[in-house]
């Protein structure tokens, strides 16, 4: 949770205790630096909630009234709140297992079948590893068991038949 202000109740009551920043200034070191200095320098024992002030205990697992949104989306594809908070405002550090991730576990990974010219599902699809890895939002549909593309969803990713790719249905 952040406030009007653009302060966070959470970092007030505990990390801002440590660091002597407000909650903008240390976004603004992270932003430049990273977040690792921060996160060496927190306690590495747990922290007594009860020792917190009421507002920054009333703040944690709370995501900001704009992030319910998103937070319901990663609930959809199968993330949960494990009870771990973000150090700087509180929130739900949203966690899921690869596997059970519904984009990951319900994708068709094959090779490409057909460039046409109507497929008319719009999806997500991937092809190539690492430094070769590319994603774009397109085209495509299932004929027959295997996948197709269409002929701009195949020159977007560079592919053509026979290639790997991965398609993942858009929701």
């Amino acid at each position: 949770m952040i406030d009007e202000t653009g302060g966070s109740p959470f970092w007030d009551g505990l990390a801002g205790r440590f660091f002597g920043l407000t909650f903008q200034q240390a976004d603004e070191f992270n932003a430049v630096n990273g977040h690792q200095f921060i996160a060496d320098l927190m306690p590495k024992h747990p922290i007594y909630t009860a020792m917190l002030t009421e507002a920054a205990r009333a703040a944690i697992g709370l995501p900001h009234p704009s992030g319910r949104a998103a937070m319901r989306m990663l609930e959809h594809e199968g993330f949960s709140w494990t009870r771990y908070c973000d150090i700087f405002d509180g929130g739900p550090t949203m966690t899921a297992l690869t596997d059970h991730v519904r984009s990951i576990r319900d994708a068709a990974v094959g090779p490409l079948a057909a460039i046409v010219d109507d497929a008319d599902e719009e999806v997500l699809v991937a092809s190539g590893r690492l430094a070769d890895y590319r994603c774009v939002c397109g085209l495509a549909e299932r004929r027959d068991g295997r996948i197709a593309l269409s002929a701009k969803t195949a020159a977007h990713l560079g592919v053509g038949i026979g290639d790997e790719v991965v398609v993942a249905a858009r929701w």
